[in-house]
């Protein structure tokens, strides 16, 4: 578990780099979502509102948030 935090915080930064494929930052993004925890939620909210993102990778993170959300209840 303690390998956790590291792990969201690589994904965070593929997510985000725009030097990479957008197939390689959905991925990730899609990674977060399978994760599941409260830190991933946090970590695909961030990335919503991340402006530098295309549209439609913030709405999947925006997507993938909300999957999280629904499973916790």
């Amino acid at each position: 578990m303690a390998e956790r935090p590291e792990e969201l915080k690589k994904l965070a930064t593929i997510a985000t780099d725009l030097e990479l494929s957008a197939e390689l930052r959905i991925k990730a993004m899609e990674m977060l979502g399978n994760i599941g925890t409260h830190e991933a939620l946090l970590a695909l909210l961030e990335l919503a509102a991340n402006e530098e993102l295309i549209r439609d990778e913030r709405n999947f993170a925006l997507k993938q948030a909300r999957e999280i959300i629904k499973s916790a209840h």
